[in-house]
């Protein structure tokens, strides 16, 4: 049965369903609100909140998610992905190339630590058997028999403590009015369990303040590694940016002045012997 040209558009026009954007000639609304009430009012943190959570935090609530995105933002060269946007561009890609290679490199070892460390906060904070000391321990029995000993969010390969997990926390502890601060203890319960397990001090990172302060705010796991995503893609643009200035062509990983290791078969020829003439 043909469809009547009616009937045509009206299933183009539920093809996608949002209620996030809504652009007519001469309007564009975001969540409700007239963009032009947004531009000049809202920061570009309360924007982000706006989008994923359809209505306008409040300005402490704003301050402290950006405070986790500006944290997040660079951590040197030699981080894959901040390497990767400026080795791409000396291999002649453009800004939008060099940062798409860099953020395809964000996964689950390198950018997605921040979420995996969300839901072992999620789990013990759901965990209502007995005490939260207790739950802690049941969800890093779990964790570390499902992925193995690392835990996401602890421990730094460069930093003792690192500094920017330091000032978050801070910034938590004096956010009384914006947090209840149970994902903070939740934390420091961790922290504390695996100095208890491992005989050492394994501090919080970067990852497991951010994951501290995201599920303060009450965002999904999932959009920890979005938001850390969105955070990291500032320093990429600017390290690509940079790079494009320096010039360069073809820059891997070392200078070519410092050779790799090979570890395969020692020299050998397909040279043979006349007595090998047959052994093909």
């Amino acid at each position: 049965m043909s469809k009547t040209p009616g009937q045509v558009v009206d299933e183009a026009s539920a093809w996608w369903t949002t209620e996030i954007v809504d652009i007519k000639p001469g309007h564009i609304g975001i969540r409700g609100y007239p963009i032009q009430q947004l531009i000049g009012t809202l920061s570009f943190p309360a924007m982000v909140w706006l989008m994923l959570r359809g209505e306008v935090p409040t300005r402490a609530q704003a301050r402290l998610l950006e405070a986790a995105l500006v944290a997040a933002v660079d951590h040197g060269p030699h981080a894959p992905s901040i390497a990767i946007s400026r080795m791409a561009v000396t291999c002649g890609l453009p800004l939008n190339g060099a940062m798409a290679s860099a953020i395809n490199a964000l996964d689950d070892i390198h950018g997605g630590a921040g979420q995996q460390c969300m839901e072992l906060y999620a789990a013990i904070d759901a965990d209502r058997a007995g005490s939260t000391e207790a739950a802690v321990e049941r969800a890093l029995d779990a964790f570390i028999a499902a992925h193995g000993k690392i835990i996401p969010g602890f421990g730094h390969r460069f930093h003792g403590t690192d500094p920017r997990a330091v000032r978050l926390l801070a910034l938590v502890e004096v956010a009384g009015d914006v947090v209840d601060g149970r994902f903070a203890r939740i934390g420091r319960l961790v922290e504390a369990a695996l100095e208890r397990r491992t005989g050492k001090r394994i501090p919080m990172n970067i990852d497991g303040a951010t994951a501290v302060i995201y599920s303060e705010l009450g965002f999904a796991p999932a959009l920890g590694r979005g938001l850390f995503i969105l955070s990291r893609s500032v320093g990429i643009l600017a390290h690509a940016w940079e790079q494009s200035q320096q010039g360069g062509r073809i820059k891997g990983p070392m200078p070519t002045s410092i050779d790799y290791t090979y570890s395969g078969h020692p020299p050998r020829s397909l040279d043979r012997d006349s007595s090998d003439d047959d052994a093909a």
